[in-house]
């Protein structure tokens, strides 16, 4: 695995635990999942322009 594969991956399960559907993240709101999805959104777009 690449280091970019992992940064993909650890940002995917940070997504996950940040969603506002879970016990522990009710009360965040959006604002912390949508930041980490624009953040994977950004690495993915780097990763496919070859910049990663």
């Amino acid at each position: 695995m690449t280091i970019s594969t992992i940064l993909i991956l650890i940002l995917i399960l940070i997504l996950i635990g940040a969603v506002p559907a879970w016990p522990h993240s009710r009360s965040w709101g959006y604002g912390p999942s949508g930041i980490v999805g624009v953040i994977l959104i950004v690495v993915l777009v780097l990763l496919l322009m070859g910049r990663i």
